[in-house]
């Protein structure tokens, strides 16, 4: 099996915070960069040019003081820097030549290796750096008046070098120390100016997190007045955000509202319909019972009392329905999910042998909490479901089991049946849905059986799912363990 490469993020997905602090931090960064180098070249220029000016001081004192007579230690005139070269030579040859040691202040003579550096310099010339035998040194060339000669003299540049890397690695550390003092202070800085934006966040992303497609949704959730004033970029994001959740509150308000008078219209109509449907149907037995009809006219009576024998149960379907919406309509007790579903499983291996009924409990006892009346509808109309959309001479098997990793228990109703269409699988679960004739069976239906069921295990703060092929098509039901404190308070209570 290959795995895909994982996606690059883009640098558009980081966060705001990150970005400003970045761009902070790279904006410094060339300031340091470009400030440090603009200095060490200042400082560089400042120092080379001192440096000129020692020599042509130490060059000038040394002609002054320069004889034809002088050897070498006598070029020197008193006041020389330590490490001052002075060099004669006269038709290119060296006639005297020595340098300050640096440490010990004594006079050397200049060796060979460094008369042929000192003959290329041209004379009355820019001063010219050459690297001798005893280092780097910054040289010119002037004519000596005593001898017809050239007179050399030199200074060392190593203590300049010195000073300038040393400048430069402390250019290098203050710029370094400052980035990251800086960094330190902006994050802190940036995530404090940032901190109303993320509690708008905390805020929005509560409400995104928030069932809206349940009956029952209060929209507490409002962005706190010091973060929604007017005025800011974030108190502006607050004030627009509390904006757009009253709004959305009002319309679940209305959505509300709406709903409930339609369970009320629908329970109301349900419950006067009632009665004039009893009528017609008592009216037509009695006509079925007492009167004379021809073929047809049987046939007619007949129809008459099978549609309003499917009307009564829709109406009662309906009322049931309206009535299981309500938050009080249910009586939660411990109750055994095995005994509920055994004993359903039992009654319609007798009432329907046309099927071929099994039932699977690994466990004696799956204890939930739940109205038991409620449950038991769930469970008769999965199974019903079953026996009506399956053909003559398929198995259902019902099975029970307690999933404890999600502290749940879970009940599976499975046939063999021909399957459900794909395109209907989605909409099983809607009312007055029916499926196709394939599955239907010969028993009409009313469309809210599975509906119903969905209602029951959604108020036991369950759910349901179907998956179907043909030959498996399996309801599963998973509902939440009874707590320990349940059990203790209603050890009896079974079903």
């Amino acid at each position: 099996m290959s795995l895909s490469p994982r996606p690059t993020r883009p640098a558009n997905q980081y966060s705001l915070q990150r970005r400003l602090l970045v761009i902070l931090l790279g904006s410094l960064t060339l300031v340091c960069i470009l400030l440090g180098l603009l200095y060490n070249a200042g400082m560089r220029q400042t120092l080379m040019s001192q440096l000129n000016e020692q020599l042509n001081q130490a060059a000038n004192r040394a002609a002054t003081y320069s004889t034809p007579q002088n050897a070498s230690h006598e070029l020197f005139a008193p006041g020389q820097a330590s490490g001052t070269l002075n060099a004669r030579f006269v038709d290119g040859k060296l006639t005297a030549g020595a340098w300050l040691d640096e440490r010990t202040g004594e006079i050397t003579t200049i060796t060979e290796a460094d008369v042929q550096p000192l003959l290329s310099l041209d004379m009355n010339v820019r001063p010219t750096t050459r690297t001798l035998s005893v280092g780097s040194y910054l040289l010119v060339a002037r004519p000596d008046q005593g001898s017809g000669g050239i007179l050399i003299t030199g200074l060392p540049t190593e203590p300049t070098e010195n000073a300038l890397r040393e400048m430069a690695w402390l250019t290098l550390m203050i710029g370094v120390l400052t980035v990251i003092s800086t960094g330190l202070a902006g994050t802190w800085a940036i995530g404090r100016s940032f901190a109303p934006l993320k509690r708008v966040a905390a805020v929005a992303s509560s409400v995104a997190r928030t069932d809206l497609e349940t009956d029952q949704v209060e929209l507490n959730q409002r962005v706190a007045p010091h973060d929604a004033i007017p005025g800011t970029e974030v108190g502006n994001v607050g004030r627009a955000l509390n904006a757009l959740i009253d709004n959305v509150d009002s319309a679940l308000k209305v959505r509300d509202r709406s709903q409930a008078q339609m369970r009320q219209f629908v329970a109301d109509a349900s419950h006067e319909l009632r009665t004039p449907l009893s009528a017609i149907r008592g009216y037509t037995e009695l006509l079925a019972a007492t009167e004379h009809f021809s073929d047809d006219g049987r046939r007619s009576v007949n129809r008459v009392l099978e549609q309003s024998s499917r009307m009564s149960t829709l109406v009662e379907q309906l009322l049931l329905l309206a009535r299981l919406e309500e938050s009080n309509s249910y009586r939660m007790k411990p109750a055994n999910l095995v005994s509920l579903a055994q004993e359903i499983t039992e009654d319609f291996e007798l009432t329907s042998t046309e099927h071929s009924w099994s039932f699977n409990a690994p466990e004696p006892e799956v204890k939930i909490n739940g109205d038991s009346p409620s449950l038991r509808r769930v469970i008769t109309n999965l199974l019903g479901n079953a026996r009506k959309h399956t053909s003559v001479g398929n198995s259902v098997s019902v099975s029970v089991s307690s999933d404890a990793a999600n502290r749940q228990a879970v009940l599976q109703v499975r046939d063999s049946g021909e399957g459900i269409a794909p395109e209907f699988l989605p909409h099983v679960f809607e009312r007055f849905t029916r499926a196709d004739a394939a599955r239907s069976g010969s028993d009409g239906t009313t469309g809210l059986g599975l509906p119903i069921a969905k209602s029951i295990v959604e108020a036991h703060q369950g759910t349901i799912t179907v998956s179907s092929e043909p030959g498996n098509t399996i309801f599963e039901v998973r509902l939440p363990l009874a707590n320990d404190s349940d059990q203790r308070q209603q050890p009896h209570d079974e079903v």
